[in-house]
């Protein structure tokens, strides 16, 4: 029988002196998957007391002393068990990728990236109380980030440009600290979901990738052929022709060079991440100052541009991007509004950086780029956000020959 969630919490709280005090669901997970539940611990030891103090940023407190946390627990639907579909083995992969990204990357972040601490997690429970009770389950109990940050970004919703600025801060701040962070060796990253069971299964273990994605993101080609062999049929899509298509000496399509020119090769302006940047994902400050990202199931290695990208089509006001929103022509080229939000986070990314670690003509190209391949994504899934701006920018780039001429260089530097 899965043990509720106040026994799961229980269970690891007991790990660190605490003691349950409530524990009630804020969110059951995609498909049945788990339960998120906001948890209230009481310390019963000093010792707890400053431990928890120290993970919640605020000042030490005695014995007795109760803390809001949260608990991600993870129990897929017993029919879902053991299956090969490749949305199952994503969304499990994910869970496994942000309990590793909680547990190793987030202690080493720094302070001033908003996100919430780890305090517990079954990856490492091995040899502690109640083990067997949670073998089948994944489990992480964190800092609850909503005393700090008690304004959440909203479902599909647009930012104020308060919070937009403060969104785009906090990216350049975690993509450039993540530099500092990625692994020498990318043989345990996490392969796309059908690769790394191959993997596993030809290892006869369940040990395969243990750290975050290769590829960061959900949305890119390699994880997402069966809604690309649909786009490439739909003629009725314009998008079908335009990216599916092999422009003429190549034998790839434009969407599968774009998707090429993104895929992390070890370039120095990689970073590690988000993966799922949109306003749901994000609590603010009351002022909108200073933001804190949750939700790391798709953390992984990639061009930060690729956050940018959704970012600006699914939370970004459109008046922040255009001049003139309510006249958008066919074909968009770069406005000011665009170019000086880009212009803020690249140069947030590269503070204490030298400019030629990332010159602004690569990162633009890289942007357009990761434009582009949202906008497969999206004629593949279905539109949403600032439809029209992706679609006019993305007919832009599509047409602007120096685009094309570099795209073709990168794609034949690496060998089609």
């Amino acid at each position: 029988m899965t043990p509720s969630p106040s026994r799961v919490a229980s269970i690891m709280l007991a790990w660190h002196s605490l003691e349950l005090v409530s524990c009630s669901t804020l969110q059951t997970l995609w498909a049945g998957y788990g339960h998120i539940c906001a948890v209230s611990a009481r310390a019963t030891t000093t010792e707890a007391a400053a431990h928890l103090a120290q993970l919640c940023g605020v000042k030490s407190t005695s014995t007795g002393a109760t803390f809001p946390l949260i608990l991600k627990l993870i129990s897929p639907p017993s029919k879902k068990a053991g299956t090969e579909d490749e949305g199952h083995l994503r969304k499990m992969l994910s869970y496994e990728v942000e309990q590793c990204f909680y547990s190793e990357v987030v202690p080493r972040l720094g302070d001033e990236i908003g996100v919430a601490q780890c305090l517990a997690s079954t990856r490492d429970m091995a040899g502690k109380p109640g083990e067997d009770e949670l073998r089948r389950l994944m489990a992480t109990v964190m800092v609850d980030l909503r005393p700090a940050f008690p304004v959440a970004g909203g479902k599909r919703s647009s930012l104020s440009t308060r919070q937009v600025r403060a969104a785009l801060d906090w990216l350049a701040g975690f993509h450039g600290r993540s530099w500092a962070l990625l692994p020498g060796s990318r043989d345990e990253l996490v392969l796309p979901p059908l690769e790394e069971a191959k993997r596993r299964r030809q290892s006869r273990s369940e040990k395969g990738g243990s750290g975050l994605w290769l590829n960061g993101g959900y949305t890119y080609l390699a994880t997402r052929r069966k809604e690309y062999a649909s786009l490439v049929d739909d003629t009725d899509s314009e998008w079908s022709e335009a990216l599916c298509s092999a422009p003429e000496g190549f034998s790839m399509s434009v969407a599968e060079m774009v998707a090429l020119v993104l895929t992390p090769s070890g370039r120095p302006m990689e970073s590690y991440i988000h993966g799922d940047v949109k306003s749901e994902n994000l609590f603010t400050s009351d002022s909108g100052e200073r933001v804190a990202f949750f939700d790391f199931q798709y953390v992984g290695l990639g061009l930060g541009v690729c956050d940018l990208a959704k970012l600006f089509t699914c939370s970004v006001p459109l008046d922040m991007l255009v001049e003139d929103e309510d006249y958008l022509p066919e074909q968009l080229p770069m406005q000011d509004g665009e170019r000086s939000l880009l212009e803020g986070y690249r140069a947030r990314l590269l503070q204490g950086q030298q400019a030629d670690v990332y010159p602004w003509e690569t990162f633009r190209r890289h942007w357009e780029t990761a434009l582009v391949d949202w906008c497969r994504f999206q004629a593949s899934w279905g539109f949403w956000g600032n439809t029209e701006w992706l679609e006019a920018r993305v007919r832009s780039i599509l047409s602007d020959q120096g685009w094309r001429d570099w795209l073709y260089q990168e794609v034949s530097s690496r060998g089609d």
